[in-house]
């Protein structure tokens, strides 16, 4: 029997403490039936959802990541799930850069007094994820890596190793990892709430669509440059090399290697033939 057949999805849902962990107490105590494949996580807010836990749980090899919060305009602290949907939405475009489905992320809200939908959103999810099929093995999915599959079976944490293969699905999510942890992409999405309602520095309003634009534009910068960095963590590297591993033409990777060496994160080491060859600090 393959990987495939008979699936079952491991999933894993961060739920906040004041309305969505009680209505999932409340299925319980209700006796409401929903699939058993979520492992809970109680958080006191889906504000605290760091997006680096989302793509933890990918990388130890979960299929599916949920985020429950309370409806909005009802946040026990006024605005966290705002603050969490605004990272959720930026992490669905990381999985779309690293080949994974965006479905595999779900958000929504239930209240403390709605066991019987927490029942059916764990329930939808589930069949959702099920459908999708073990971690990259979706439509269009980077293979997983061997120790993710076996560490999905037996439950263990990844291993703290990459993968060589520089389409390897688990140097991809480490590469988005590094890029939720950044400064610049958490200061502009925890700011984006404030750069809509209040402006910039300066007080000029800040469109939507320009603030989504930028955003999009400084990830996938991000995304790009820390898998260059990755692929050159080993070994020296041409931009050709370089431009193979990510599967993009030279050319367009030279302003992200000139950024690169600017900022010292990458460095000329070598040349071979006539094509200098960059590793990085």
């Amino acid at each position: 029997m393959s990987e495939a057949e008979g699936f079952e999805p491991k999933l894993v849902g961060f739920l906040c403490n004041w309305c969505s962990y009680a209505g999932a107490d409340l299925a319980g105590v209700s006796r409401f039936q929903y699939p058993p494949n979520l492992r809970v996580i109680r958080v006191m807010c889906s504000g605290r959802v760091d997006p680096a836990f989302v793509l933890r749980a990918f990388q130890r090899g979960l299929d599916g990541v949920m985020v429950l919060g309370c409806h909005p305009g009802d946040c026990h602290y006024a605005t966290g799930n705002y603050y969490a949907q605004n990272r959720v939405r930026m992490l669905r475009q990381l999985l779309r850069l690293v080949g994974l489905s965006p479905d595999r992320l779900f958000l929504d809200w239930v209240s403390a007094g709605e066991g019987q939908r927490f029942a059916e959103l764990v329930s939808q999810f589930t069949e959702q994820v099920r459908s999708l099929g073990p971690l990259g093995q979706a439509a269009g999915e980077p293979a997983a890596t061997k120790p993710a599959a076996q560490e999905r079976a037996a439950g263990q944490a990844a291993a703290s190793h990459l993968e060589k293969d520089a389409g390897s699905l688990q140097q991809r999510l480490e590469a988005a990892r590094r890029v939720v942890e950044s400064e610049k992409v958490r200061w502009l999405v925890g700011r984006q709430r404030e750069l809509l309602n209040k402006g910039n520095v300066y007080g000029t309003a800040v469109a939507p669509e320009t603030l989504e634009a930028l955003i999009a534009a400084t990830v996938a910068d991000e995304y790009l440059r820390n898998r260059l960095l990755l692929l050159a963590s080993d070994r020296a590297l041409s931009v050709r090399d370089m431009a193979a591993g990510v599967g993009m033409a030279p050319r367009q990777l030279l302003p992200h290697i000139v950024a690169l060496e600017q900022s010292g994160a990458l460095a000329m080491v070598g040349v071979r033939g006539k094509a200098p060859t960059y590793r990085r600090l």
